[in-house]
């Protein structure tokens, strides 16, 4: 992706947090030697992620304590590559170096026989390198697979676990900032902000019209599907509007609601009916694939919003295109697509009221070394025989 060629042109900044303390009490891992990658930070070695408030401006973090190794003492983790397309970031690797020892693909391929008995786990950074069953089968002392974000749905978990291996993601470290780009999608939209900026750069514009119009957020209907970790940040930013926030979930979160004066929809049918903005928060599975199609659409307000910053195949697109082309729906804002990219004459692309950017919801300079920091706490976690802080389970 672009996304690896652009962030290795930035320098770490400092991270700064106005993280609410209510409800979710996640945490942010980091390991406290890492100066050169993130902002330092305090860290409590416990063994178990719980939140416990910080100094102003402050993540801590509860992390397995790790003693510094000669590098060839250090446990092997297989990595795509780094730098380049699709490689590990620079400034990634020289973190995990830390307390790994980094194996490229293209090494482990050129001495399988040596290097298969080093490698202990595996780091996934977008979505690569890919797990399959023979390349479980070349690697014995496999322990665990590292996954750097949230979803899992690139990983066959049956499989893995069928090897004894465990799976472990990151989703206390994406949390704000996915919610960050659902609530900068719902408002883009909104306000129509990317026509209106072509509208102001145009060499053709002559005057600006006076009937070309927006919609309020303030105040609006916000109903999010999938009150997690990153659905309860969406829905602690929506009250600084002084939306009305309902929300369906597979369990009712009653600390979350009232933190956040949401209510509570038993029915996803009844959260479409009433929402302005509708947005999808959920895990993609068998159960939400195309949990949105044509029947969903029709049920919403022909002057509301789909939002979606979970999975693209949780819409069935097919619909979605029909639905805005025959404005069922006012406008969609998709920060994720089935493929992505999408075809370059995708008929999605050739709508003007749609919004698409390019899987950008953990894309921060912050974000991609918090989500490392934190599979390296999980992996380490696992090689230590400590509990694991976010594993995931085949279902």
């Amino acid at each position: 992706m672009l996304r690896s060629k652009a962030f290795s042109l930035l320098k770490p900044i400092p991270l700064m947090s106005g993280q609410s303390n209510l409800a979710y009490k996640f945490i942010h891992p980091a390991i406290a030697s890492h100066g050169h990658c993130c902002h330092r930070r305090s860290v409590d070695y416990r063994q178990r992620y719980k939140t416990h408030p910080g100094s102003a401006g402050e993540r801590t973090i509860s992390a397995p304590q790790t003693k510094v190794m000669a590098e060839e003492e250090l446990p092997g983790v297989l990595i795509l590559d780094i730098g380049g397309t699709h490689g590990v970031l620079e400034n990634l690797a020289a973190l995990l170096k830390k307390h790994f020892r980094l194996i490229t693909m293209k090494e482990f391929l050129q001495n399988k026989k040596e290097m298969s008995k080093k490698i202990q786990s595996i780091f996934v950074f977008e979505c690569r390198p890919t797990i399959d069953r023979e390349l479980l089968e070349s690697l014995p002392n496999l322990k665990v697979i590292g996954n750097s974000g949230v979803g899992v749905d690139h990983l066959d978990l049956k499989m893995i676990s069928s090897f004894g291996v465990k799976v472990t993601n990151t989703p206390h470290a994406v949390a704000d900032p996915t919610a960050d780009i659902g609530m900068a999608l719902m408002l883009a939209s909104a306000r129509r902000l990317v026509e209106g900026c072509q509208i102001a750069v145009s060499p053709d514009t002559k005057y600006f019209a006076v009937d070309w119009l927006g919609v309020e957020v303030t105040r609006a209907t916000l109903g999010i599907i999938g009150m997690g970790s990153i659905g309860y940040r969406v829905a602690w930013r929506a009250r600084a509007f002084d939306m009305r926030i309902l929300y369906h979930n597979r369990n009712r979160r009653k600390e979350e609601e009232e933190a956040v004066g949401a209510h509570y929809c038993e029915k996803m049918e009844d959260l479409l009916q009433q929402s302005d903005f509708v947005m999808l928060v959920v895990n993609l599975n068998p159960e939400t694939h195309k949990l949105i199609g044509k029947k969903e659409l029709g049920l919403m307000k022909p002057t509301a919003t789909l939002i979606n910053i979970s999975r693209g195949a949780v819409i069935d697109q097919d619909a979605l295109v029909e639905a805005l082309q025959n404005k069922v729906i006012r406008a969609a804002a998709l920060d994720v697509t089935y493929p992505e990219p999408l075809p370059r004459d995708h008929p999605l692309l050739k709508l003007n009221n749609i919004i698409i950017t390019p899987h950008i919801g953990t894309a921060t300079v912050q974000a991609i070394c918090m989500m490392a920091e934190e599979a390296i706490t999980n992996m380490l976690a696992v090689l230590n025989g400590q509990p694991i802080p976010s594993e995931v389970f085949p279902k």
